[in-house]
């Protein structure tokens, strides 16, 4: 086996190490306080990016999050996994950045919230604005085939 070594894509996902400030734009559907959390991106060996959340989630209480992000050459797509402290579901992510470079859409199928026992085509959407602020945003496809935003979050660099 080769090390791997980093590509243009991996070095794309570096803009993301470091520490985060995070706040929702709006407070989710049928929540009345604006959620904020921290999170924290290190990289390992420029390959894998792994990023751990913490927080306050109204509803929830206290949760803590862990992303992993990559490259996978041989799909030519983006991939990695998301879990957090308040749901079972291993989020599995495979996706593409759009032209511009700035916008990284990720998919994957989850449980679907509003149908019990039925799966769901989700997006999470990275938008990079700038070095020190990005956006999240979530959303969920209906069975119309249109799109539907969860939520979204400002994410700003701390000092």
């Amino acid at each position: 086996m080769q090390k791997a070594e980093p590509t243009q894509e991996h070095r794309w996902l570096e803009q993301l190490v470091g520490e985060w400030a995070v706040r929702n734009d709006a407070p989710a559907p049928g929540q009345e306080e604006t959620a904020e959390w921290s999170e924290t991106v290190r990289s390992l060996d420029g390959i894998w990016f792994v990023s751990e959340g913490s927080g306050d989630m109204p509803g929830c209480g206290p949760i803590q999050t862990l992303l992993t992000l990559g490259y996978d050459p041989q799909k030519k797509r983006y991939v990695g996994t998301w879990i957090g402290s308040m749901m079972t579901y291993l989020w599995v992510y495979e996706g593409t950045l759009d032209e511009t470079g700035k916008v990284l859409t990720l998919d994957c199928i989850g449980p679907d919230f509003e149908r019990p026992g039925e799966t769901a085509r989700y997006q999470d959407i990275v938008t990079i604005i700038d070095r020190d602020n990005r956006k999240f945003t979530a959303r969920v496809q209906k069975p119309d085939g249109s799109w539907s935003e969860m939520m979204s979050a400002h994410y700003r660099r701390k000092a």
